[in-house]
């Protein structure tokens, strides 16, 4: 199956060793399809998809939030993920 929009985004991970602290940014991408999105670990069908909104923070990036009747998930994006939206709003 074909994904009809895609936005990247990213997780702060940090890891504590004896000696130091390490922070390391994992990519990863969010895939829209026509009956579902789905992240790294989790998949929303979108008949539980309420709405998918974007909050800018600092200069660049923000959080893209997904709407869900689980709750409201975040993710961190560098990218403004307009495109994204408004693919999903097609739906």
């Amino acid at each position: 199956m074909e994904w009809l929009a895609v936005q990247p985004y990213y997780k702060i991970r940090r890891e504590v060793g004896s000696t130091e602290q390490r922070t390391i940014e994992e990519n990863r991408t969010l895939y829209l399809y026509n009956d579902k999105i789905v992240t790294q670990y989790r998949e929303f069908p979108i008949t539980d998809v309420f709405d998918v909104s974007y909050r800018k923070m600092g200069e660049t990036g923000g959080f893209l939030y997904l709407h869900t009747k689980l709750g409201v998930y975040s993710y961190t994006v560098k990218d403004n993920p307009a495109s994204f939206i408004k693919a999903f709003k097609s739906l």
